[in-house]
């Protein structure tokens, strides 16, 4: 994954024990196994500097111990294999909970018992790359209020395929309803080198090296989040904000496998919300109000005692969210408005040769629109049916009303192609409409607009005909002030 000009890298300032670590919970045993075959032979180049593309003094570097934290529940049948598969390791130590703690309290264990200078977090089902660590260290070495996170390559779930993310180097960021998100890097932070380490205001989560005492200076991870979720976001603020930093470092690769499914039981209940509002209750400050505008839910949720995590704020005399979001992640914004700008047009779509609705049916990624009876001319409503969509300051088109649209857009790829749902980009190009005067969605890209035949219900891309009812399409809500900025920007084909 790394470019030739990242091959040969001179690491003068690394001097440190580190611990690996990682939490099971269910993971399949080739999965584990995978990874931590891949960590020791890692640790064999390291110590083998014949073999090594790093120029690093390597009798400075080694392992203080790893920890392997277990779950209550793992597969009886995994128990013994996991055990026998660690024996042939020094230094490796299986703790297991007495119940399921979560991942969050059960990487917290990890982290007590660890002995190194360098606390390394990692998945179970991921797997290390050659020379995934000495970048990590070094950034450290040179500043031990760093959190570094290797970049994260995809394994795919079916075959154990190798691949970049797409867009590769790029920051993590979030936006309003606390996903985690990826936005390129502005202009004014490129690198000469692209190797080099680049800031990033919030990490993935799942894969960073921190060092120890820095680590427990913050406090760890606050102990009241319960089982996983909110925590990245909890120790990317926490570090910003309390006078450390955190950046990518592309020269760490570690591969990743993106599960179609999770292999085992997601407890009930409200933990993933309650762990959010945590967060933004203690770290977010007013910007909470933009979160609860979009998750009005939370709004009623108990965050539980807090009162620890805000005298630790006060205590290592932390800045505010306003300066986070000002020095660190300025460029958010752009791509996630606190405040959304008003959209062009919303709720139902009507064909006027048809008279019916656009219907995503609730779909994901690939679900083609079809039209459909228009809900609001039956005598109730249906819960399969999805006809209210947005048109946004994006220019693109999402299921749902404005603030509470899902994170699907119209997408489609030549002018007879089906128009489908496809995971928002955010980045114009297939997801990219004109709304025009003469009622067509006209698509820049492919040059064609949205058509549609009555009879079997199928919306399809085709040459633009103005004439033709069935490309009209007509918005419930249309605002006409926006519409016609969206209009100037560029010309209508």
């Amino acid at each position: 994954m790394r470019e030739r000009k990242y091959g040969r890298k001179y690491f003068p300032s690394i001097s440190a024990a580190f611990s690996p670590g990682l939490g099971i919970h269910g993971a399949p045993y080739t999965s584990i196994a995978m990874e931590w075959s891949a960590i020791f032979t890692v640790i064999k180049h390291i110590t083998q500097p014949q073999n090594v593309m790093w120029s690093i003094p390597v009798s400075q570097v080694f392992i203080a111990n790893v920890s392997v934290c277990s779950s209550v529940f793992v597969a009886e049948h995994l128990k013994e294999k996991l055990e026998e598969y660690m024996a042939r390791f020094i230094k490796v130590r299986i703790v297991r909970t007495k119940k399921r703690e979560g991942l969050i309290r059960t990487r917290l264990l990890g982290a007590s018992i660890a002995k190194g200078e360098v606390l390394t977090f990692l998945d179970s089902h991921c797997e290390v790359n050659v020379n995934w660590l000495p970048p990590l260290l070094n950034q450290i070495a040179l500043n031990h209020k760093t959190i570094v996170c290797p970049m994260i390559d995809v394994i795919d779930h079916n075959h154990f395929g190798y691949e970049a993310q797409a867009g590769d180097a790029m920051r993590g960021a979030f936006d309003w309803e606390m996903y985690y998100k990826r936005i390129p890097i502005p202009p004014e932070l490129q690198r000469t080198d692209p190797s080099d380490p680049f800031e990033s205001p919030v990490m993935a989560g799942g894969l960073f090296a921190v060092n120890r005492k820095w680590f427990w200076d913050l406090g760890g991870y606050d102990p009241g989040l319960e089982i996983w979720g909110g925590e990245q976001y909890e120790i990317s603020f926490k570090v910003w904000m309390c006078g450390g930093g955190m950046f990518d470092v592309p020269c760490s690769r570690v591969g990743h496998i993106y599960r179609k499914y999770v292999p085992y039981k997601v407890p009930s209940g409200t933990s993933l919300a309650r762990n959010l509002k945590r967060v933004a209750e203690t770290w977010m400050d007013e910007f909470a109000e933009y979160v609860y505008q979009r998750r009005p839910e939370y709004r009623h949720l108990s965050t539980g005692d807090i009162s620890a995590q805000k005298e630790l704020r006060k205590h290592l005399k932390c800045k505010d969210f306003k300066w986070f979001m000002a020095a660190v992640a300025w460029d958010v914004p752009k791509y996630f408005p606190p405040v959304e700008p008003p959209p062009a047009s919303w709720g139902e779509i009507r064909n006027v040769a048809a008279n019916l609705c656009v219907d995503s049916k609730h779909g994901g990624t690939g679900t083609e629109l079809r039209l459909d009876i228009c809900v609001k001319d039956g005598s109730e409503r249906t819960w399969s049916h999805e006809q209210l969509f947005t048109f946004g300051w994006r220019e693109d088109i999402r299921p749902g009303e404005p603030l509470h649209t899902r994170k699907f857009c119209f997408d489609a790829v030549s002018h007879s192609s089906p128009v489908t749902l496809y995971d928002c980009h955010g980045m114009k190009g297939n997801q990219h409409w004109s709304y025009r005067k003469d009622k067509t969605l006209f698509h820049p890209v492919s040059s064609s607009c949205i058509d549609c035949n009555p009879a079997e219900k199928k919306i399809f891309m085709n040459r633009c005909d103005p004439l033709s009812e069935t490309q009209q399409w007509i918005f419930e809500h249309i605002n006409m002030t926006v519409l016609e900025k969206f209009n100037s920007k560029k010309p209508s084909s």
